[in-house]
């Protein structure tokens, strides 16, 4: 049997806000229609799926449990690139042989980009 993480659900206090996001700073694409309850974004560049959901009004947000991390050759380079669209990034740490940076979603959701997967072995 083969196993694969393959979607990502993220509960939204608004959906389309929330799409807006990943479209714009993560390469994600999306039609912005809500089938089944559900906002479905494909990765462009491989990777997993994300399926947006509008959160119920009991749902509490910023309790991090889960970080979202998009492996990028060039952390610096992106983390510019996302600032100059208007995504802030912390400052960009350096940890063995790779580098990350973090940040958070509309939501609240934390968020890192890491060049971990590319680095020699």
């Amino acid at each position: 049997m083969t196993i694969a993480l393959s979607t990502l659900l993220i509960y939204a206090k608004d959906m389309q806000r929330t799409a807006q996001f990943y479209v714009a700073h993560f390469g994600y694409a999306c039609d912005y229609a809500v089938v089944d309850g559900l906002m479905e974004l494909k990765p462009q560049n491989g990777g997993a799926e994300i399926l947006i959901h509008q959160a119920a009004k009991s749902l509490k947000f910023g309790s991090a449990v889960l970080k979202l991390s998009f492996s990028v050759a060039d952390v610096e380079q992106f983390v510019a690139q996302a600032g100059a669209k208007g995504l802030a990034f912390g400052t960009v740490h350096q940890a063995h042989d790779y580098a990350f940076a973090n940040t958070k979603d509309p939501d609240g959701n934390s968020i890192s980009v890491s060049s971990r997967q590319y680095r020699a072995t």
